[in-house]
């Protein structure tokens, strides 16, 4: 089946997408565009319901309501519950370019991320260090700490975090492999987001993985805002681990289940150190022997039966994905829509080229009160993700200036009240990302011209 263009795609957004409106979110304009869809830029948070996977959870409440106990081995629609993750696990592999056997669907972000660390982070007090990027996801940071901890290290001293330079916002790859060569033997682990969550950049995996192995490090990743995101290689990147959640681009729900995977030359090596029935060999599994038997590969990691719904629902997206044909057509979309929002919002009066910015984040130390802020300027913005399009997926990062001040939370409220759903991540940045799977050139142009009209709100100005 040849993948739809880009006209097809838009028929997807419409038929297979429930986008709230601008009622919904409680956008603050005209009622005749009350009932219009808002200009949802947010999946890197959140994704969106899809109508597939409404109508799947449906199914299985109604199997559940139906059928009971007897759903996990006779199902109306032969999805049955006890080998519900063989549904997703295909289409998961294909998107992170892994085999099934090398890929779980399972657990939780962090809680993979946890199961990983166990097998893998062997410290040595020769071997000790973990590296990875200042100012990763909190909860990375907290798994990091605890695992050094738990192995008797100091956190200050066995983890390392890599900073941008003085005035940059983002890493040089030259700079991540000059200290993976520099420090390697010190490196017990390199584990990095595949894509950064606070400036969007999009780290490069194969370079980071062929420099940690090079020096004998295990390599990791974590794929959160990775995933359905930007193409992969996992395993002929010679990658030993990666965990991920799926609510944001894959669109499985809040919470939605997660999912790990564990290269294929560890299987007979590496047995899962945190053993549950689920990850048994599922031959034997209902029988409960006494003795644990491990499914050879990533799937022998699983402790417990996955959740049903939140597997349904992540279903219901992944033959989407399927349907548009993976992740080659969705990179090529959503390089041509990042570009479209990049280019209108560096036409913006406000907007800040990258250079001056960085001079007034400089300032930050001193400018901490209203009356230096006044003193720096009018507001404005810049855009702190990658201008390099091979480097970032979907997600802009705007920095709001001046610095350390009310001029993000106004903004953001502003494009709120027009229709407009971004995110904000304090204490300056406000992420607008145009998915590929649902954004239009439509939804780009909408969010750049609201950015402007709420500065001109802002500054008091009108054209």
């Amino acid at each position: 089946m040849m993948p739809p263009d880009w006209s097809d795609l838009n028929v997807v957004l419409s038929r297979e997408f429930i986008i709230p409106t601008n009622k919904d979110i409680g956008a603050k304009i005209q009622q005749e565009n009350a009932h219009q869809r808002c200009t949802y830029l947010c999946g890197n948070s959140l994704g969106p319901l899809t109508k597939r996977s409404k109508a799947l959870l449906q199914e299985e409440l109604d199997v559940w309501g139906t059928r009971a106990v007897q759903g996990h081995f006779a199902h109306p629609y032969d999805r049955e519950w006890m080998n519900i993750a063989d549904t997703v696990t295909p289409l998961l592999a294909e998107l992170v370019g892994a085999s099934e056997k090398e890929v779980a669907c399972m657990g939780t972000l962090t809680a993979n991320l946890h199961l990983m660390m166990a097998a893998f982070y062997k410290p040595t007090p020769q071997r000790f260090k973990i590296l990875c990027e200042g100012s990763a996801f909190p909860s990375d940071q907290y798994a990091f700490a605890s695992q050094a901890r738990l192995h008797g290290y100091d956190p200050n001293e066995a983890i390392i975090e890599m900073c941008p330079r003085e005035g940059e916002f983002t890493l040089r790859e030259s700079d991540i492999v000059d200290l993976i060569a520099k420090e390697g033997p010190s490196i017990s682990m390199v584990i990095f987001s595949g894509v950064q969550y606070y400036t969007g950049q999009l780290f490069p995996m194969k370079a980071i993985t062929t420099a940690a192995k090079a020096q004998g490090c295990v390599c990791g990743w974590d794929l959160a805002h990775a995933i359905g995101n930007v193409p992969m290689a996992l395993h002929d990147w010679d990658v030993d681990f990666a965990v991920w959640c799926s609510y944001k681009y894959l669109n499985s729900g809040p919470g939605g289940i997660g999912g790990l995977f564990v290269h294929n030359k560890w299987e007979n090596s590496l047995l899962p150190q945190y053993a549950g029935w689920w990850g048994h060999d599922p031959a034997t599994r209902f029988a409960m022997p006494p003795r644990f038997s491990a499914i050879p590969g990533a799937q022998g990691y699983q402790q417990s039966n996955p959740s049903v719904l939140a597997t349904a629902s992540l279903l219901g997206s992944l033959q989407i994905f399927k349907e548009v044909g993976m992740m080659g057509p969705l990179r090529n979309r959503s390089l041509r829509l990042t570009s479209e929002l990049e280019m209108r919002l560096i036409k913006s009066r406000f907007y800040v080229p990258i250079n001056e910015a960085s001079a007034q984040c400089l300032l930050r130390g001193v400018v901490d009160s209203k009356e230096h802020t006044a003193q720096q300027g009018q507001p404005g913005f810049t855009i702190i993700t990658p201008r390099d399009p091979e480097s970032r997926g979907s997600q802009l990062s705007l920095l709001l200036l001046p610095p350390n001040s009310d001029v993000m939370d106004r903004v953001f409220n502003a494009l709120t009240a027009m229709g407009v759903v971004g995110d904000e991540r304090r204490p300056d940045v406000i992420r607008l990302t145009p998915a590929a799977l649902y954004n239009t050139l439509g939804d780009c142009e909408r969010a750049a011209s609201c950015l402007e009209k709420a500065f001109e709100g802002l500054t008091k100005v009108r054209l």
